[in-house]
Formats: structure tokens, sequence, C-alpha cells
């Protein structure tokens, strides 16, 4: 049975590939080398599995190319999208900074004028004091030397009556006639410059309400120009902290707790002593204050947060913060050279400096609020275990130590102890830095 299958398919073989000789001659004799179907068969088979390999290693590698190429491009095509978008936040971060700068320069205008203008109300409201102390007396006179003038007229008309009565004058009635006529003169003159003080007094009042009411707008034109500086400037530090999703409130409090700034906290304006109630323009100026002392409060917690950039040179976003690979990227990676400086975010203490299991080089500082940031993958430390670094700050280079495929920065933020999108701190500073 064995052999009649063993002889079809050798006459099968020889169909297609029948029994050939390869002559070898040489100087002295002719030699053959058989080729029995089964070689060929072999041969041309183990041919086609070549050229079959061939073409398929020839497809791959086209399809490689044309794949790599592919990609390149888009890769180029995101880095330039991430460049336009880097350079449009650079320069609105400028513009945002040249308006923060141009507010306070107005804001700091404003106050030197309401200072003057405070002073220039204080001292007119002294005048016009004195000026209605001066006009009560004036008129206290005036009722006085009336009333003295009219007592002086009856005196002489009853001595005028007597001396027509009586048969003879004397000589001590007429005295007393020439003394009460110089009294009643002296006493006209005197009442003629009483009502001209009166009257100049009248227009100096006058001219100091004037005063005052030009002063009162000048004061509410100077209140409204820090009014708007005060939005300005505190409704966009409001919103960065409330996109960070932190509390302000909370935040605004524990930061007036630990308070060491000069001056402390800005008081309440009181202009009165008499215990009345507050003006106006004392609650709009205690706003305004309450706004300052806020804007100030702000400023401190800024430099106690993350919102700052670890890399400041050029670089590139590699990837994101959430799931990679079927795990949880807790950071943001930034590529840039090696040795590329990188800066803490925030005021804070330098709690770790060294090697950690997957991250490489480590750096930990711990802020304030419960924040805590990590620098890894780095290649040179420069900063030790209990240093107080300030926001800024050179920290260290960046590497590509632990469980990393290229040079770059791993960034992470934990508040808390838990991780969340750094993102969210530096997108909520370019939209006010």
């Amino acid at each position: 049975m064995r052999k009649r299958l063993s002889m079809k398919i050798n006459m099968l073989l020889e169909r297609h590939f029948p029994e050939r000789r390869l002559f070898l001659r040489s100087d002295a004799d002719t030699r053959f080398i058989r080729l029995r179907p089964v070689t060929q068969m072999v041969g041309f088979a183990g041919a086609a599995a070549i050229v079959a390999w061939a073409i398929i290693a020839t497809s791959i590698l086209l399809m490689d190319s044309i794949g790599s190429g592919n990609f390149r491009d888009q890769a180029k095509r995101d880095q330039n999208a991430y460049e336009r978008r880097l350079n449009e936040l650079s320069a609105e971060r400028d513009s945002r900074a040249a308006e923060a700068l141009a507010a306070q320069e107005r804001f700091n205008a404003a106050l030197s004028q309401i200072s003057i203008m405070q002073s220039e109300l204080l001292n007119s409201e002294t005048r016009r004091r004195e000026l209605e102390t001066g006009i009560e007396v004036i008129q206290t006179t005036l009722r006085k030397t009336m009333k003295d003038r009219e007592a002086a007229r009856d005196k002489v008309a009853e001595l005028s009556e007597g001396g027509a009565t009586s048969t003879g004058t004397s000589a001590t009635d007429d005295a007393a006639v020439n003394f009460l006529t110089t009294a009643l003169e002296a006493t006209a003159q005197e009442r003629d410059q009483v009502v001209a003080d009166a009257q100049d007094a009248l227009v100096q009042a006058d001219e100091m309400k004037a005063e005052i009411e030009e002063m009162a707008d000048k004061n509410d034109q100077i209140f409204r120009q820090l009014e708007e500086a005060m939005t300005v400037s505190v409704k966009p530090l409001d919103k960065m902290f409330k996109a960070a999703g932190m509390n302000t409130d909370r935040i605004l409090n524990e930061v007036r707790k630990g308070y060491s700034g000069q001056g402390g906290p800005l008081m309440p304006l009181s202009f009165s002593t008499r215990g009345n109630a507050e003006t106006a323009d004392t609650n709009r100026a205690n706003d305004i204050l309450k706004d300052m002392d806020r804007l100030n409060l702000y400023r401190i917690a800024a430099q106690k947060a993350p919102f700052a950039n670890p890399v400041k040179s050029s670089f590139r976003f590699t990837s994101g913060f959430g799931y990679r690979w079927g795990r949880m990227h807790k950071g943001t990676d930034f590529a840039a050279p090696h040795g590329t400086p990188i800066y803490s975010t925030a005021d804070g203490v330098v709690t770790h400096a060294g090697w950690l299991s997957g991250y490489g080089k480590l750096i930990k500082i711990q802020h304030q609020f419960g924040i805590e940031t990590r620098y890894a993958h780095l290649s040179k430390f420069r900063v030790k275990v209990g240093q107080r670094v300030s926001r800024g700050q050179r920290i260290g280079d960046m590497g590509n130590t632990g469980r990393s495929t290229g040079t770059h920065l791993h960034y992470e933020v934990r508040v808390g102890g838990k991780a969340v999108n750094p993102m969210i701190f530096i997108k909520a500073a370019n939209d006010v830095f």
C-alpha cells in the first residue's frame, strides 16, 4: 500500500518536475548531478518561500515607511500647533501682566490723590467750622449792637422831650446829648462794619460750599477709578483660584491667620470722632480697603500655590494627566533637552530629594493648603531636604532617570495626598498672568 502511494506521488511529481541531470565537464572527465522530482520540488518550494518572504518584507517596510512618514508629519503639525498655542498664551500672559501693572500704577496714583484730597477735605471742613463760628459771633455782636442803638435812640428821644418842656437846658444835658450822638455814630459804623464782615463771610461760605461740592465730585471720580481698578485686579484672581478647585474663603482665612507681611491687614477708615454714623464716602473707602486687603491676600496665596510653570525654557508636552496604557498617569510630562532647568512652582519646603523607584531622582515640595508637588526623572538636585524654596527658584535639572523612555520632567500636583491634573493650575494662571 505504501509502495503504491509512493509510486503515485512519484508519477505526479514527474509530470511537473521530470527528472533532470546537471552535467559538470572538466578537462579529464565529465560528471553529472541527478535532480530527482522530489529534490526539484523542494528547491522550487524553497525559492518560492524566499521570493514570498522578500515580497512580504518589502511590503511591510514600505507600509512602515509610509506610516512613519505620516506619523512624523502629524507629530510635526502637533508640535507646531503646540508652539503656536504656547506663543499665544505667552503673548496673552504678557498683555495681562501689562494690564495688571497699568492697573496697579493707576491704583497707586489714585491712592495718592485720595490722600491729598482727604487732607484738603479735612482742612476745608476745619475752615468751614471756623467760619460758622465767626458768623455766629458776628451775628451775636450785631444783635447786641442793634439793641444798644435802639436803647440810645430811646434815650435821646427822652432827653429831647425833656428839653422842650423845661425852661432851660443845662450844660450837663448838652454834654450827655453830645456823648450819645458820638456813641450812636460809632455804633452805626460798627454795625456797618459787622454787616460788611457778615456779607464777606457769607460769600466765603458760598465759595467754600462750591469748593466742597467740587471736591466731592473729584472724590467720587477717584472712588470710581479705584473701584474699577479693584474689580479688574481682584476678580481674575478670584476666578483663578476657583478654576483650580480651591475654596477662596478658606484659603484667604488661612493666609490671614499666618500673615507676616509688612504693615499687616489694612484697617477700616473712620473720619468721625463723635460717634456719628459713617458717611457714604467712608463706606466706599472701607470697601476699597477691603478689596485691597483681599488683593494682598490673593497675592500671598498665589505665591504659595503651584500656579507657575516648572519649565521656563522651550519644551513640548509629551503626556498628560489621566489613564495611559491601562494605568493612571498621575502627572504631566514636559520634554526638553537634557539638563534643562527645573523651577519650583510655589513657595514651600523640600521634603524629599533622592531616588524613588519608578520616579528616579525625585524632589517633593510641601506647600500650604495641603498641596504637594513632585518633580521626577531629574538628572541633578540643586536643593536638599528641609530647605525652604521660593516660587521660581531653580531646584534641579531635567534628566532620564528611573522608569523613563526619554529625557523629560514628570510633574505632579497632589492636594490632600490625592493627585490632581497640574494643568488645572497652569491654565488657571495663564488666564490671569
